[in-house]
């Protein structure tokens, strides 16, 4: 297991390495620079400006700085947002994110597992197909079109609840909604078929056999053994919610990090691109890293080489 915990942990580390090379090159790859936009901007001005954040060295020297500095958890100032460092803005708005997602892998996880195992208990049952028409409805949807459906019905025409900004907990009942809709009806389908898969299997009917009543053969047999696809597919479910879609976001006008991330795109301030997309990608890959070592822990006949 410690062997498995460090080989893991060292290529984490160098995914996270490969993602910081190619954005760093990608960005620089991108013709025109972070001051194309600016009005009534001189040469010189430009030039001091290029000087003063080290744009104007030479592109492998630039990188070999950034990289140094990333080591010591400095991802440099915003070329936007004078006088504010990158790592202060993700910070500060991380949590904004972190909230949201995580109320809604919560509301994903307790809804999608359950209503998963309903279906299959009632399969070819009116509740079953009814619940596969819904599952299906929720991951073909696109998320903008369930913010914009939800706004309009829940926030205009009926009014129940409000549509901009994050001040009471109503706020958050239409974003944590959107955001959590795709996952939980993946996590119903997925759960179905991983139930009914271990239901069919003979350990299962050796256990009826036996004797085994209804109730300890479901949550101790079957519900253990049918989650595990569930858990694989938690990991990167967490990471994208928690970060918080940027579509959710920007509809619902949430101060949270995908808004950040996007006008960073538009503003072309490579040092937030970089900073945000270096965060991300960590963010990921110590999550799936944690999904890895859970995943042992429930099934122990899982062999980690």
């Amino acid at each position: 297991m410690t062997r498995y915990i460090i080989k893991r942990l060292l290529m984490a580390i160098l995914t996270v390495f490969i993602v910081a090379t190619l954005t760093f090159f990608l960005m620089n790859a991108v013709p025109g620079g972070p001051y194309e936009a600016e009005k009534a901007i001189s040469p010189q001005a430009r030039a001091a400006l290029e000087a003063k954040f080290g744009l104007d060295q030479p592109l492998f020297k630039q990188y070999l700085t950034y990289m140094k500095n990333i080591l010591h958890g400095d991802f440099g100032p915003s070329l936007k947002q004078r006088g504010r460092e990158v790592i202060d803005i993700i910070m500060s708005k991380f949590p904004v994110s972190a909230k949201i997602g995580g109320i809604a892998v919560m509301v994903a996880m307790l809804v999608g597992i359950p209503v998963g195992c309903i279906a299959a208990l009632n399969r070819g049952k009116f509740s079953d197909s009814a619940i596969i028409v819904i599952a299906t409805i929720g991951i073909a949807v696109p998320s903008f079109v369930v913010c914009s459906l939800s706004m309009y019905f829940f926030g205009v025409k009926l009014k129940w609840l409000p549509t901009v900004g994050l001040t009471t907990w109503k706020h958050y009942i239409m974003p944590v909604f959107a955001l959590s809709f795709y996952p939980t009806a993946y996590i119903v389908r997925l759960m179905r078929s991983s139930m009914l898969d271990v239901l069919g299997q003979d350990y299962m009917r050796t256990a009826r056999a036996k004797g085994v009543s209804w109730f300890v053969s479901l949550f101790k047999h079957a519900l253990r053994n049918a989650i595990l696809p569930i858990i694989t597919y938690v990991g990167p479910m967490t990471a994208y919610t928690l970060t918080g879609s940027f579509i959710v976001e920007k509809v619902f006008t949430i101060p949270g990090l995908g808004g950040e991330f996007v006008s960073s795109i538009t503003n072309r301030d490579y040092m937030m691109i970089m900073g945000t997309t270096i965060f991300l990608a960590t963010l990921m890959v110590f999550i799936n890293f944690l999904v890895d070592v859970v995943y042992k822990i429930i099934d122990p006949r899982i062999n980690l080489s």
